[in-house]
């Protein structure tokens, strides 16, 4: 079952959420003899849902378990097709819901998330979808014990925040309200604030922002704590701003040059297709050093930023390193303006094979007082 967006051509989908509560109806319409195999949902935001219903067994203890396949509309949700099995056992506990995570969701180790340490990472929203059935189809005095399982999700959960947000054993049961839009630019933003409540809680107000893969992996090597390292991708100023207004006190951007360049010219979403102005700030800097203008030419014709830097390390000893070094400091002082000097920010650039290029005086703060062990 799909749902056209307004335009009508995106088809909308359905949360794993909305999976496991459609997997709880189907469980009571079949006790109470109705047909099953569709389900009619209201989602939290008032949209109706019908799911379809793959198998529905009697199991255990009395429980049955109902299993729902994943449909993600024209959304790239990486769960799309696999199934979410929902057992639904009654308990003595009159009117009390227990959620229990099976195989493949996840248990929530770190305080900071919605969910509190300890419980399954089953989101408050199919939490809330899943009450929402149980109050509408059975008596108030009935207690419930819901367990959620998605098999494939130990694989998946390594495609996923979900180790570094520490979720252990599996993926979240996600979603707001049961809908599944195409995954939105806002959405998938969001998305990555949660790593900052996570280090927050962890006790970290000086935290280390990686765009990227490249600098997470030099980061981790010059032993800069795990805990502190925030990934960005390529909304580095939105990252910025949701530090700033959780009270974060300093924030060391850390990644390839190619990325903390285009934040020294002042484009805080580094995508190539919106903001690129890599080669231009390598060659207007290097020009302010006293790179000719021949050679400032060829920076400006060269196809990446390790071309550009060969240009400037063939041009005089330490060359390269002092302009490096003024981009980076550039980079903190446009990032701290960005912010309206709510924080300290520091900045290291290194290449794609880790080596340093280039660092500011902030940055060597952030790092000693964090024990980094940064090769000279």
């Amino acid at each position: 079952m799909s749902i056209l967006s307004a335009d009508k051509s995106l088809r909308y989908g359905y949360t794993t959420g909305a999976c496991a509560a459609a997997g709880v109806k189907a469980v009571l319409l079949k006790q109470q003899g109705e047909p099953w195999q569709q389900v009619k949902l209201k989602a939290l935001d008032g949209t109706e849902l019908s799911i379809p219903i793959a198998a529905v067994q009697s199991g255990e203890e009395g429980g049955e378990t109902a299993e729902v396949i994943k449909f993600s509309g024209d959304d790239p949700d990486i769960t799309n097709g696999t199934s979410v099995f929902t057992t639904l056992r009654p308990i003595e506990s009159s009117g009390e819901i227990v959620f229990k995570a099976g195989l493949g969701v996840g248990t929530i180790t770190k305080p900071g998330l919605s969910v509190s340490v300890g419980e399954p990472a089953i989101n408050p929203g199919p939490r809330q979808l899943i009450r929402s059935v149980l109050e509408e189809m059975t008596d108030s005095s009935c207690g419930w014990e819901v367990t959620i399982s998605i098999p494939e999700g130990i694989e998946l959960a390594k495609k996923t925040l979900n180790p570094v947000l520490g979720i252990e054993g599996g993926i979240s049961v996600i979603g707001t309200t049961g809908v599944l839009r195409p995954m939105s630019e806002e959405a998938f933003k969001e998305s990555l604030v949660p790593q900052i409540d996570v280090a927050i809680s962890a006790g970290f107000d000086s935290l280390v922002f990686v765009p990227g893969k490249i600098g997470e992996k030099v980061a981790m090597s010059w032993g800069l704590p795990a805990g502190a390292l925030i990934q960005t991708s390529n909304f580095i100023g939105f990252m910025l701003e949701a530090a700033a207004k959780r009270g974060v006190r300093q924030v060391m951007l850390f990644g390839h040059i190619g990325k903390m360049a285009k934040v020294a010219a002042g484009v805080f979403y580094t995508h190539n297709r919106i903001g690129d102005a890599r080669l231009e700030t390598i060659a207007a800097y290097a020009a302010a050093e006293g790179l000719s203008s021949e050679a400032v030419g060829r920076v400006l014709a060269a196809n990446t930023t390790e071309d550009a830097l060969a240009v400037l390390s063939v041009w005089q000893p330490g060359f390269c390193r002092r302009v490096c070094d003024v981009i980076a400091q550039r980079a903190s002082v446009r990032a701290e303006r960005y912010l309206f000097n709510q924080l300290e920010v520091g900045t290291v650039m290194v290449t794609l094979t880790g080596e340093l290029l280039g660092l500011d005086e902030k940055a060597k703060v952030i790092g000693e007082a964090q024990g980094w062990k940064m090769p000279q």
